[in-house]
């Protein structure tokens, strides 16, 4: 039997889950019908999906606990899959609209995996408006993460809608064989394990120079009120307190090229217009609740350090700390605040060698990783007060069984201490958001997507060119006040019909 192993952060997603804070992503997968779909097309697609019997890694991974040989859980692949389990089917009451289907996600979202079986579900929606449908899509988070997924997403679609048509379910288009077989590894034992963390560790006493360096370059501006954020320093917020078991999702939709004009005009980065719209969106809503922090919320950013060529499932990623300047009531202000802590906490991830960055990402996010496995997190400081995710996807439209995929809205994690979560994923011209809290800490919370429209109109307002204004040509003026009084009376006869009676016709004189 073959097995992969879980680095550090795969098994912190594990360890942390609890029955009010599961920690599965989720993507919600927006089609339109073919033209000329038969009625049944739903029904067809249900059966066939369970059907389907050939799986691909990570689809097929579940599970392995072997403490006998080593405390950490292996990822093996288990072929025997009921698909009744994973593929389910749910209605709207017809026409269901974008509010009844962020209900349906919202529960969907609430529920946690079976950590028996491979952790992935598939809920096929239909009842949408405008001849639409949805699959819904949850794994756990210690087998993906945002990037991967993508691949995985795409890989599963085709850009030709012909092509698309005969495409098997996305479980069966997952990493290549050779990939997988390349990563396989022997189930450890005892003896092979401890050599593993003699290994490990002197790879790390080999990088403590190097983090000792980038922690003590993030200190060095706590309290100067420069620099980047430091973790810890954020302030208490209802967003940061205890969570229950039940979610909400809201969703919104921008195109990219209004964000990418913003960005060129503020001149920042996308990302940056991201930040601006959600640091915006959450000082209104959190004014009119009377929440409003004096100090300014911080975000957590997952940045991708997976390399380019690297089909593996798991996470490769790390954070960075940033203002939202929530505390800044000028929208133009605001964002050049949030560019700079941006451009200061990239600055510092970047100084960090490669081998040393899963390091120093296990040491940053420990301290909260400890918060949750003792009970105490929503109980303390927060690291940061909100994460926000920014994933790049496809820029050309995908296509499935013949049906359009026209958005992804990206679901995540809620925790102790983060009630709130923020995903954005780039599709063909569209970045769409993905608004995902607790149900109880964020009553209303669709105001969110709503207040994120106007944030992202107030930007454009302080930071766009106003449009200028078409100019008429002017009519040429008459000089008439360098013209004589004799000749305005000139032009006044000459601007003037002038009617000449007849004449009366001579009278000859009489002859003598």
């Amino acid at each position: 039997m073959t097995s992969v192993r879980l680095n550090p952060l795969d098994s912190a997603w594990l360890f942390t889950e609890s029955r009010a804070t599961p920690n599965h992503v989720g993507g919600l997968l927006q089609f339109r019908l073919p033209e000329g779909a038969p009625k049944d097309y739903m029904r067809q697609l249900m059966i066939e999906f369970r059907d389907h019997r050939e799986f691909t890694a990570p689809w097929n991974r579940r599970l392995k606990y072997a403490f006998n040989k080593n405390p950490m859980p292996v990822w093996i692949e288990d072929d025997a899959i009921d698909l009744e389990y994973h593929v389910r089917h749910a209605a709207l009451p017809w026409p269901g609209g974008e509010r009844e289907l962020g209900e349906l996600v919202g529960r969907l979202q609430s529920t946690p995996l079976d950590l028996s079986r491979p952790p992935w579900e598939c809920t096929i929606i239909e009842g949408l408006e405008g001849d639409r449908f949805a699959l819904f899509i949850k794994m756990h988070h210690s087998l993906i993460d945002g990037v991967s997924g993508m691949k995985l997403l795409q890989r599963a679609m085709s850009p030709d809608r012909e092509k698309s048509r005969k495409l098997p379910p996305f479980w069966a288009s997952g990493l290549p064989r050779q990939t997988r077989a390349r990563d396989d590894n022997p189930l450890p034992t005892v003896a092979n394990a401890a050599a593993m963390a003699v290994d490990a560790l002197r790879g790390q006493a080999r990088t403590v120079p190097q983090l000792v360096v980038a922690f003590g370059r993030m200190l060095k501006g706590l309290g100067s009120g420069e620099g980047m954020v430091v973790p810890f320093t954020s302030p208490q917020s209802v967003l940061n307190g205890r969570v229950r078991e039940k979610r909400r999702f809201a969703t919104q939709q921008f195109p990219m090229e209004r964000l990418r004009d913003l960005a060129r005009a503020a001149e920042c980065t996308l990302n940056d217009v991201v930040l601006g719209i959600c640091g915006g969106a959450l000082r209104r809503f959190l004014e009119e609740r009377g929440d409003l922090p004096a100090k300014s919320l911080t975000t957590g950013i997952p940045v991708s350090v997976r390399p380019a060529d690297d089909n593996h499932g798991g996470n490769a990623i790390t954070f960075i700390i940033a203002t939202l300047g929530t505390d800044i009531a000028d929208a133009r202000e605001r964002l050049a605040a949030i560019r700079e802590s941006v451009r200061h906490a990239k600055e510092h991830v970047q100084s960090l060698p490669k081998q040393a960055m899963l390091q120093y990402t296990v040491l940053l996010m420990a301290p909260t990783i400890l918060t949750l496995l003792t009970g105490i997190g929503g109980r303390t400081r927060p690291m940061f007060n909100i994460t926000i995710s920014n994933v790049p996807g496809p820029d050309q439209p995908l296509y499935f069984r013949g049906a359009e995929l026209v958005a992804i809205y990206p679901a995540s994690i809620v925790t102790h201490g983060q009630a709130l979560n923020i995903t954005c994923e780039s599709y063909a011209g569209a970045m769409n958001f993905g608004f995902t809290g607790c149900h109880s800490s964020l009553p209303s919370m669709q105001r969110l997507a709503v207040y994120a429209t106007e944030a992202l109109e107030e930007l454009e307002a302080a930071v766009m060119p106003p449009p200028k204004p078409v100019r008429k040509s002017p009519r040429k003026p008459v000089p008439v006040a360098a013209a004589t009084v004799g000749d305005r009376k000139k032009a006044k006869k000459a601007a003037t019909p002038q009617t000449t009676p007849a004449r009366p016709a001579r009278r000859k004189a009489p002859p003598a």
